[in-house]
């Protein structure tokens, strides 16, 4: 996730007799008291004595634990297991917005089509579960379909469209295997999607949720064009409150939202039903997809090349899921603001491209938390009500992205700092190239280059320089918005979008001490980052090569 919040943590003074840690295992720790005080031989056998069972039940314990250690792959296996159980889960209505003026599906009609735009997967999809729940009521077959359209921009690079192609290939895959019809469409959703449920008579249209400006403006276009007694229904499938349900309006802070959220988060944080295998077979199947030769064929920038530690697709997301319950989740609260610490989730790929359910993380979570005693509210904060958060800005400001979206204060501020001297000045090709005379700097912009993420703590330094180096926050906003879009494997998101907004324009944020540049945007500095972690370590980690 882009935010990082400061949390601080102290181990208290240990007065005599001095306390001792001793581990026993990865897992496990006893405390041991040691004393200064010279023992007589027969206070010594005494403790001897008393320390036999103490250590049998010590090994013993050891031996438990080392047996409960849970083999790789264990959290797919658990998630299959439990989408076998017979059980009946309601969706909450609230989910679901019918953007149409109709909602009964007509007569004749020969399917029900899920117009697959942001969630990118199959099960955890509430889109997809009330698309099979309204083709089996109807009695037809269930055809879903992605339109894939790639403009001419800088943003189009094969890191991104290959993460994307190979997610829904694996998507297609799992649709074949449950007698649904997988459909991948050329061109925008306006332009071929009315025309593909004309010419397969299907009778209701049903896609997930995007705030951001060309999804809303897709649906728009769907709309105008389907006929009107053809259901057009939106469900919200991305987040775990709904957009619409979490606020009627343009949130100022975490703080106002929050108790919005947290209030109804337990009627939305609830179990999924599976999508099973469809009982009502197509006679028109789809065309097969050569994913492979779809993507060669892209006109993408392929300068920009896929990572080795991110693999596409849900599987691969419900791995990357189960090593941060297994191996980082313990260490998140503490060590989650130092980026040589391996303490994040790095599910921010995964989220954002849809093979992951933001809610199934949050159950798998809160559940794997409680098990082993550690607190997760701090990144249940993150996950649930600061990634919401950016939705609902990105959904009630459609100036999202630009200086003129951020609060009064914000752009006055910014507006009389704007003729500041800057003490370093660099273009565009500069930063893109990690030419800086910042180390730290240059190290971050490295790492997201190459491995096309970037520490949340280091991304809000990363931005605020970027503020302080150009000649306008406008520019500065561009530059930092276009290097976020283009590298990061989550960028074009939401949660990128209000992280530069944040970082640059204080959106989100209150007024800080009035300083030269930023004015009373939030101050970050070099020696700041000092005090928080290794900076040297990440520099000699990061050091830039030839870019």
């Amino acid at each position: 996730m882009f935010f990082c919040f400061w949390r601080s943590s102290f181990i208290p003074f240990a007065p005599r007799p001095l306390l001792r840690l001793v581990a026993q295992g990865s897992q496990r720790s006893a405390f041991v008291f040691t004393s200064r005080t010279i023992m007589s031989d027969k206070k010594r056998k005494s403790k001897s004595a008393a320390a036999g069972p103490r250590a049998k039940q010590q090994k013993v314990a050891a031996v438990k634990e080392e047996k409960r250690e849970r083999a790789a792959g264990w959290l797919q296996d658990f998630l299959q297991q439990q989408r076998t159980e017979e059980k009946e889960m309601k969706l909450n209505k609230k989910r679901i917005r019918v953007i149409s003026a109709t909602e009964k599906i007509k007569q004749g009609s020969e399917g029900v089509l899920y117009w697959m735009s942001r969630d990118h997967r199959v099960q955890d999809n509430w889109a997809l579960i009330h698309a099979q729940r309204l083709a089996v009521k109807e009695k037809l077959p269930l055809h879903v379909c992605a339109c894939l359209n790639v403009p001419k921009s800088e943003l189009s690079t094969l890191r991104h469209y290959s993460f994307m192609l190979k997610g829904l290939e694996e998507v297609a895959e799992e649709c074949k295997s449950l007698d649904i019809q997988f459909h991948l469409l050329h061109g925008t959703a306006g332009e071929v999607l009315p025309g593909f449920v004309s010419d397969r008579v299907l009778g209701a249209v049903v896609t997930d949720f995007s705030p951001l400006r060309e999804p809303l403006q897709w649906l728009e276009d769907i709309k105008k064009k389907l006929p009107k007694d053809i259901p057009l229904i939106q469900v919200d499938a991305h987040n775990v409150v709904p957009c619409w349900e979490a606020s009627p309006k343009l949130e100022y802070s975490a703080r106002t939202i929050r108790g919005k959220i947290t209030k109804i988060l337990s009627d939305f944080l609830t179990d999924f039903p599976p999508v099973e295998k469809h009982p009502y077979t197509a006679t028109r199947t789809a065309k097969p997809v050569d994913w492979e030769q779809t993507l060669a064929s892209l006109e993408v920038d392929k300068t920009v090349g896929e990572t080795e530690w991110a693999k596409p697709g849900t599987k691969a997301g419900t791995a990357m899921l189960e090593s941060f319950i297994d191996l980082r989740l313990k260490i998140f609260d503490t060590k989650r603001n130092d980026p040589n610490a391996p303490a994040l989730s790095q599910l921010s790929p995964w989220i954002r491209f849809g093979h992951l359910s933001a809610q199934r993380v949050a159950q798998q979570v809160q559940h794997s938390g409680k098990k082993v005693g550690v607190t997760v509210s701090s990144y249940i904060e993150e996950l649930v009500v600061r990634r919401e958060l950016t939705d609902n800005f990105c959904f009630y400001n459609k100036k999202y992205d630009s200086v003129e979206g951020a609060h009064e204060w914000a752009q006055k501020t910014l507006r009389d700092h704007a003729k500041d001297e800057r003490p370093y000045i660099y273009t565009r090709e500069q930063l893109e190239k990690a030419k800086t005379h910042d180390k730290l700097w240059n190290a971050a912009q490295y790492q997201m280059v190459t491995e096309g993420k970037m520490h949340g703590f280091l991304r809000m330094y990363w931005a605020k320089k970027i503020l302080e180096w150009t000649s306008s926050p406008e520019e500065a906003l561009s530059i930092a918005l276009y290097l976020n879009d283009r590298y990061e494997l989550d960028g074009q998101d939401p949660n990128g979008f209000v992280g530069c907004m944040w970082s640059i324009c204080g959106v989100h944020d209150q007024g800080w001490a009035e300083r030269p540049i930023f004015g009373k945007i939030r101050y970050m500095n070099y020696k700041g980052c000092l005090r928080k972690f290794d900076v040297a370590q990440f520099e000699r980690t990061y050091s830039p090569k030839n870019l």
